[in-house]
């Protein structure tokens, strides 16, 4: 039917029933407390990489993680430890390589009785966005400029940032690199119900929507050599 002057028209539509919105709401519920439930487990994952010999530490991690990373080496399996990490929050930037979270994470290995002489700091300079992805380039780049062949590697790294952490460590490195990720869980909260901690709430949805930005939004930049003459 063409109502007068052509202005208007009448078409038939489908359009869902009751019985149909009834299934997708239930749908859509069933998807949600399953991504719900199931969050923290997908985010913090450990899964090491065949053959690693060397071990990566976020140097920014807490304290419970860094004893974590010290009782991993002391079981033999890791003959290298390097701490990764920009500058120091709240310094307005890059000012030096010990003031940075690469710095303080060596430190508090060697704390924690990991032999100094196995610990190497790789500081970024980047302070910005993508700090884990400079922190990943950096040290690619170090190495190379080192020419210390690394082959596969474990990242050690805070509870729901394990994820992302891979990613784009493995994204910074390659196909050439294998690189695993042992996410150490926080003990301040029960990773089983982590719904009913303010921390655990904050964490599980600030690195689910970053994890998110990774996997969809994320384009490196030119990539620029972030590192500094480090030294342990």
């Amino acid at each position: 039917m063409v109502a007068p002057w052509g202005l208007v028209t009448r078409r038939e539509r489908w359009g869902l029933s009751l019985r149909g919105w009834l299934v997708l709401i239930i749908s859509l519920a069933v998807a949600g407390g399953f991504c719900f439930w199931n969050a923290y487990s997908f985010l913090t994952i450990t899964v090491r990489a065949p053959e690693a010999h060397v071990m990566v530490v976020e140097g920014w991690v807490p304290l419970f993680a860094i004893k974590v990373a010290a009782r991993q080496f002391a079981t033999g399996r890791y003959q290298q430890i390097y701490t990764t990490g920009g500058p120091i929050s709240g310094e307005g930037g890059y000012t030096n390589e010990f003031n940075t979270f690469a710095s303080v994470g060596a430190g508090s290995l060697r704390e924690a009785g990991v032999p100094a002489d196995v610990v190497q700091m790789v500081p970024a300079r980047v302070s910005g966005r993508d700090r884990t992805y400079a922190s990943a380039i950096a040290l690619r780049d170090w190495l190379r400029t080192q020419h210390r062949p690394i082959g596969n590697f474990d990242v050690v790294t805070e509870n729901t940032h394990a994820r992302r952490s891979q990613f784009l460590f493995q994204k910074a490195f390659g196909s050439e690199v294998k690189v695993g990720i042992i996410g150490v869980d926080n003990p301040d909260y029960d990773a089983g119900r982590w719904w009913e901690s303010s921390e655990g709430v904050k964490n599980v949805i600030s690195e689910g929507i970053a994890y998110i930005y990774s996997k969809l939004l994320f384009r490196p930049q030119r990539e620029n050599s972030s590192t500094s003459n480090s030294r342990e």
